[in-house]
């Protein structure tokens, strides 16, 4: 699995980047976190707020950091 945490590192971008890499451990998944903080990688995947996160070149969040069970869902599809 590709993540990709959208943000230029403002405290909401690194709670999302402390929030997935804590999902990911906990739910044992083999996942490759990247943190993307260029302005322009950033607007090319077309998000008006940040933090932003990607899952396999899928925006799935943007503006906001998930709480736990969100992120969850968000990680495992359901």
């Amino acid at each position: 699995m590709e993540i990709k945490i959208l943000g230029t590192g403002c405290p909401n971008c690194q709670r999302l980047e402390t929030t997935t890499r804590n999902a990911v451990e906990e739910l044992g998944i083999d996942a490759n976190i990247t943190k993307v903080e260029d302005i322009m990688k950033i607007m090319e995947y077309g998000i008006m707020r940040t933090p932003g996160l990607v899952i396999n070149e899928k925006v799935v969040l943007s503006g906001k950091v998930p709480a736990k069970t969100e992120m969850i869902q968000l990680l495992t599809g359901i």
